[in-house]
């Protein structure tokens, strides 16, 4: 049995994250959030119904409808995915606006793994997002 270090995948192969999902109580009115307050925008709608939605920078959130499971709860170390993190290039913008919008907070603005400034706030589902600022926004392993 080889060790999968013997074998890396190449990197054209795996080229980043194409989308991560969000299972959501009321699926039009959470996309219409991200729209609204994120700034995403409408990419594909079906009638199950999904949505795509488009940030900024190309990146792909998608919206999708809940199943009967009951919600746990979360902490941000609690197993599993932790929470999406957006990265912004002027914090205390993004901070001043969100709070605009009388998101719901859940911590102070704390430093970053790897460098910069994160704070963390829900949606209006409870998800955890958090906004990120790095000082080299192509290089977390730079960052001071």
């Amino acid at each position: 049995m080889s060790d999968a270090n013997d074998n890396p995948a190449p990197a054209a192969v795996f080229v980043g994250i194409d989308h991560p999902a969000v299972a959501a109580d009321d699926v039009d009115e959470l996309a219409a959030w991200y729209c609204a307050t994120l700034g995403y925008t409408e990419v594909f709608r079906n009638d199950k119904p999904v949505w795509l939605l488009r940030a900024a920078d190309g990146t792909l959130l998608e919206i999708m409808p809940r199943d009967q499971t009951p919600r746990p709860q979360r902490t941000t170390w609690t197993p599993g995915w932790s929470h999406l993190a957006l990265r912004v290039q002027d914090f205390e913008a993004a901070e001043r606006f969100l709070r605009q919008r009388r998101v719901a907070w859940c911590g102070d603005t704390a430093s970053a793994v790897g460098g910069g400034r994160v704070r963390s706030f829900f949606d209006p589902e409870g998800n955890l997002l958090q906004i990120v600022e790095r000082a080299d926004a192509t290089d977390p392993e730079t960052a001071s």
